[in-house]
């Protein structure tokens, strides 16, 4: 997980993926906020085929989920793989 996240692209996808709600208020898991490829790679400035190869290492990973709707394809993270990062560095 911590090489995937080592790109600094791969981990500016991430962060916004993990940006589904404001600070302070709680996510309702039945709900992750999910992302359109095209979406997650507003501003980012990377090229279409650089930007679905960084998602799939992502993917392969285990931080991010993806799911073909139509033509498009969403991506999310799930709840427990973010309490996996803290639980990491915050052992208790």
């Amino acid at each position: 997980m911590f090489k995937a996240l080592s790109n600094p692209h791969r981990l500016a996808l991430f962060s916004r993926l993990m940006a589904c709600c404001t600070p302070g208020t709680k996510c309702n898991p039945d709900e992750a906020a999910r992302f359109c490829v095209g979406e997650l790679g507003e501003g980012l400035n990377i090229a279409p085929s650089t930007l679905s190869h960084h998602l799939k290492e992502l993917n392969r990973a285990g931080l991010v989920n993806m799911e073909r709707r139509g033509k498009n394809i969403e991506c999310w993270l799930e709840p427990q793989i973010l309490k996996n990062l803290a639980a990491f560095f915050n052992p208790q």
